[in-house]
């Protein structure tokens, strides 16, 4: 049971319900109707706001809610550290230091409208703080997992053209170390105590920043997230989200998935650097006015896990095991073929949304930077997702597998280009391909095929294959590297000389 519950925490939400999930009167049917009317426009029943801010349309209603005593007591935000140390916000707390976080980005960072934040932190306050202050000042932010290495960050940083990063002390020497070739950075930002050379410390700042911040006027489809997101081939992409997609576009999965409301306290266990952070952790909980619980755990622990009271089930709908369930509002879910036709009831096919006539407001607005890869998500009158799949006679989705390569170990989403990468670095490597292998409690992990240059064939494998693993922690993100190791001669290559790594990934699956 514990391997099992170690495979897929890193991807749970619970919901804790409270002893009493009851509230009265007039104020049970304000607060319905606030949250039926974002979910209302997610399912298309009503029309898209030309303007929208999470911060301001949602929050400050919550907290005003709050103010006048017409919302349940449950708090906005509870955090607990390893120590027992805990940190409480209302609405009305979380609205007041956001504001003054928002007026340290602005004035302390000097950073203004449209630019961009990298956030590498892990699950301490402070993150939270600074989703809700970019959405203030229009600022866009782009979390990154505590895991990202120097390089990783490097790339980052000139991709995206940041000019704030937000980190702790541990990653602080990791930035520091990249700064020569960072040429947009305008401004560090440190959470921590004590402070550091050519760093300004968040605390500080916060400390004597003023809660006085009028909310920037946002349009609903304006830039609000961005995520690297891993591929099969080349480095990780950029995927905008705006300001609707994740602000209302959660507004279905909080009330009809979740079945939240102002009485619960939800718990996402997701990385920071994940999307399901956000909208486990911030947009859907809070959009119904639930609380965010979250457990600082630098380690993953399942029998603190398995001390809670827990449930996650589809409001009101059948359920089939093993399922993806049925498609959520408003977005159309499709299985189609090779050409964007949908296939007949039970065909295996790519799981696709219908993007045309009209492209769902909440879907991801596009990969920044990058037209091809966008124009390729899209087939016929669809984005096709990279999932396949099949659909059966009452609607209900059953997931096959990935189309394309990437590996989904333990709720980490690793994509095998940047694990060669890393490989191909070492002497050692003269050709690598990864691909995912079967693990009984990860699910799956990262296997390499390596040949091996001539000068090292006669090495010890043990001792090599230890010192690849090493080398891959340090040149890329710890959680990427290959588990499983397995020296060949050759690869296999199409006729034009591409390896075929789905080839190595049959074979592997196939000794289960």
């Amino acid at each position: 049971m514990r391997a099992f519950i170690k495979s897929w925490i890193p991807q749970c939400l619970w919901i804790l319900r409270s002893p009493s999930r009851t509230f009265h009167g007039n104020n049970r049917l304000l607060i319905s109707q606030i949250i039926s009317h974002y979910e209302s426009i997610n399912q298309g029943k009503k029309e898209l706001p030309e303007y929208f801010n999470f911060a301001s349309d949602v929050l400050d209603e919550w907290a005003r809610l709050e103010k006048n005593g017409r919302k349940p007591t449950n708090p906005a935000f509870w955090w607990v550290s390893d120590e027992g140390e805990e940190v409480k916000w209302s609405f009305e707390e979380l609205g007041s230091l956001s504001r003054k976080a928002a007026n340290v980005l602005s004035e302390a960072c000097g950073l203004q409208r449209g630019d961009r934040v990298v956030a590498v932190l892990p699950r301490v306050p402070e993150w939270w703080l600074l989703n809700v202050a970019c959405m203030r000042a229009g600022i866009v932010l782009i979390p990154g997992t505590s895991q990202l290495t120097a390089k990783d960050i490097s790339y980052r940083l000139q991709a995206s053209k940041a000019k704030c990063i937000v980190t702790n002390d541990t990653l602080a020497p990791a930035v520091e170390s990249v700064l020569p070739g960072s040429q947009f950075l305008k401004s560090k930002l440190i959470v921590g105590q004590g402070s550091r050379a050519g760093w300004l410390n968040l605390k500080e700042l916060l400390a004597v920043a003023s809660a006085d911040h009028i909310c920037v006027k946002t349009r609903s489809q304006d830039p609000m997230l961005v995520y690297f997101t891993s591929g099969t081939t080349g480095f990780p992409k950029m995927v905008l989200h705006s300001h609707s997609s994740y602000g209302i576009g959660f507004a279905t999965t909080g009330r009809c998935w979740l079945n939240l409301t102002p009485s619960d306290v939800m718990w996402n266990t997701s990385d920071t650097g994940w999307a399901k952070s956000a909208y486990g952790s911030v947009f859907s909980p809070w959009i119904c006015g639930s609380c965010v619980f979250v457990h600082n755990m630098p380690q993953f622990k399942p029998e603190v896990i398995a001390e809670v009271a827990i449930c996650a089930n589809m409001k009101g709908m059948k359920i089939k095991p093993g399922s993806l369930g049925k498609a959520v509002p408003p977005y159309d879910v499709q299985i189609v073929d090779d050409h964007g036709a949908v296939v007949p009831t039970g065909e295996e096919g790519t799981i696709a949304v219908r993007v045309q006539p009209t492209r769902p407001f909440c879907l991801f607005s596009e990969y920044l930077d990058n037209p091809e890869k966008t124009a390729a998500t899209v087939r016929g009158d669809f984005y096709v997702t990279g999932d396949r799949g099949v659909m059966d006679e009452e609607g209900y989705v059953w997931f096959v597998g990935r189309a394309d390569d990437i590996i989904n170990s333990a709720g980490y989403r690793i994509g095998p280009f940047e694990v060669e990468s890393a490989l191909v670095e070492h002497p050692a490597v003269s050709e690598v391909a990864v691909v995912s292998s079967p693990d009984p409690v990860r699910g799956e992990v990262v296997k390499a095929f390596i040949v091996l240059a001539p000068a090292f064939v006669s090495h010890d494998p043990e001792k090599l294959i230890h010192e690849l693993q090493q080398h891959v922690k340090k040149v890329t993100a710890p959680y990427k590297y290959p588990r499983k190791v397995e020296f060949v001669q050759d690869l296999p290559k199409t006729v034009t000389g591409k390896i075929q790594r789905n080839v190595l990934r049959s074979k592997e699956w196939a000794k289960v």
